[in-house]
């Protein structure tokens, strides 16, 4: 009689991400960051990393955030290229440039007559951290922060949404300079529900994104 054997554990077979996946994804990751962009800006709040740096100045100078955004991550390209590749970099500058179109067009697809800002920041956190989620699974991201926490967890095995989180709380809290603290507070709660989404879902044995 034949002892069966212990079968060896071994990891599941990866497949690459499509071209065309990718591309599906970036729009969907887009897209649902574009509707949590129009909750934090019809109940005039902010959000951390670029974005919030680029909200900053929109309050402060009225011009369009999509275009501040777009201007801002321009300098963060150099880093991702050298450390996350060139079709991590195109992906993104492909994301960065979309955003930056469809906030500037979505004011006649989409408004808010009466927004409660509390229920806006946790909202558009939410749905801002699932388009994140989404296009940091097909190695891609918008920029700036994003960039930083990704390489991080791709080079030390920190966790990108823990790593985004404290530096998102930080410029929120920056605001205070110029923005009443009680749409702060409410801002870093949007801060938080946002990376949360990416600290419960995207960490290193979780998911693999080829």
């Amino acid at each position: 009689m034949t002892t069966p054997t212990t079968p060896t554990t071994s990891m599941a077979q990866t497949t690459a991400h499509s071209p065309t996946e990718d591309a599906v994804a970036v729009f969907t990751g887009v897209l649902l960051i574009s509707v949590g962009v129009a909750f934090y800006t019809s109940a005039g709040l902010l959000t951390g990393g670029t974005a919030g740096l680029a909200f900053l100045l929109h309050y402060a100078t009225g011009i369009g955030f999509g275009k501040i955004f777009f201007a801002i991550n321009l300098p963060f390209y150099w880093l991702a290229l050298r450390k996350m590749g060139r079709a991590f970099t195109l992906k993104t500058f492909v994301a960065v440039l979309l955003l930056s179109v469809v906030t500037e067009l979505q004011a006649h697809f989409l408004r808010f007559a009466e927004l409660q800002p509390l229920y806006a920041a946790i909202t558009g956190g939410l749905i801002t951290g699932t388009g994140f989620l989404v296009l940091f699974r097909h190695r891609c991201s918008l920029g700036g922060v994003g960039i930083l926490a990704l390489y991080l967890q791709n080079r030390y095995g920190w966790r990108a949404g823990k790593a985004q989180m404290g530096v998102d709380c930080c410029i929120v809290l920056l605001a205070l300079w110029t923005v009443e603290p009680v749409r702060v507070a409410w801002s870093v709660a949007g801060a938080v529900a946002l990376n949360l989404v990416l600290a419960m879902n995207h960490r290193p044995g979780r998911y693999m994104a080829v």
